[in-house]
């Protein structure tokens, strides 16, 4: 094995320490701590007035609300991830780089200003507006507004995973595929499928994550309509500023233990895919 694929660690032992430590401090300060004083202030009260606020009314809506938006935003993004990412990684056409330039346009603008793009396209003095109320449609201030916003925040986190690995993988294996017979879909569900599951997954997870804490371009389309269009992130933000600290604490916690089974499911869908990274390795190895 050459000495570049087997890197000698030249650093001391107390520069290794130092820089753990203030990794550590710096992970403690910035997230257990915030965390932490989350939960202590969701329990406060005892675990009678932490269930009180999450089995209110207007709470549970946000709930469903938050876990709907995410149940819509998460399949479309799958799809439009997929599509996106094949056509980037297999082909060659005019406009590829302007493409890859809109997928990642969402990282680059503020949640806030793509609230208000909608706002302009739908609401009441909108582009699209007047129309929507001839036919008494509601997007701006109603659940639409809510999904296309979630959707424009989260959907490149899907693509963004599937390009590199599918740009890494070639289409060498498509091709012999399709020189066996293999139709399209066979290809994609046979070939292509099995070879991206792990980045997919692991897209999919980071998605749905922004899905459910996303507020900034939610708040601009949402209206603030308790029981209506508040998701868990605007329902927060409601009980803080009425000084209802149990209530928004625990709503808050509860967004957290959402956040906690994402990385839960992250940490897992890394494991498998390293260990089938491994196994893959083995048996190249093995074969060879």
């Amino acid at each position: 094995m050459s000495a570049a694929s087997n890197p000698v660690i030249t650093e001391t032992r107390g520069v290794r320490v130092l820089l753990i430590a203030l990794a550590c401090l710096f992970l403690g300060v910035v997230l257990v701590l915030p965390l932490a004083v989350v939960v202590g202030e969701a329990l406060a009260k005892g675990l009678g007035a932490w269930w009180a606020a999450i089995d209110e009314p207007n709470a549970l809506a946000a709930l469903r609300l938050t876990l709907t938006a995410a149940a819509i935003a998460v399949p479309a993004n799958l799809v439009f991830g997929v599509c996106a990412a094949w056509a980037v990684a297999k082909f060659e056409f005019k406009g590829k780089q302007l493409l890859i330039t809109l997928i990642d346009l969402p990282f680059a603008v503020s949640p806030v200003i793509a609230g208000l793009i909608y706002v302009l396209l739908f609401g009441a003095h909108g582009w699209f507006g007047p129309a929507l109320a001839a036919h008494d449609l509601k997007v701006i201030f109603a659940v639409p507004g809510i999904v296309l916003a979630t959707v424009f925040v989260t959907f490149p986190f899907v693509a963004r995973e599937l390009i590199p690995v599918m740009q890494a993988q070639g289409s060498d294996e498509e091709e012999v595929a399709a020189t066996l017979g293999a139709s399209g879909w066979q290809t994609f569900w046979r070939v292509t499928l099995p070879n991206i599951k792990w980045a997919l997954l692991y897209g999919v997870i980071l998605c749905n994550a922004r899905a459910m804490g996303e507020f900034g371009a939610v708040s601009v389309v949402s209206g603030h309509i308790r029981g209506l269009t508040n998701t868990l992130p605007l329902h927060v933000e409601i009980l803080y500023n009425e000084y209802n600290f149990v209530a928004a604490f625990a709503t808050a916690s509860l967004l957290m233990l959402l956040a906690l089974i994402t990385l839960v499911l992250k940490s897992l869908v890394e494991a498998r895919a390293a260990a089938a990274a491994r196994a893959a390795h083995k048996a190249r190895e093995h074969n060879s």
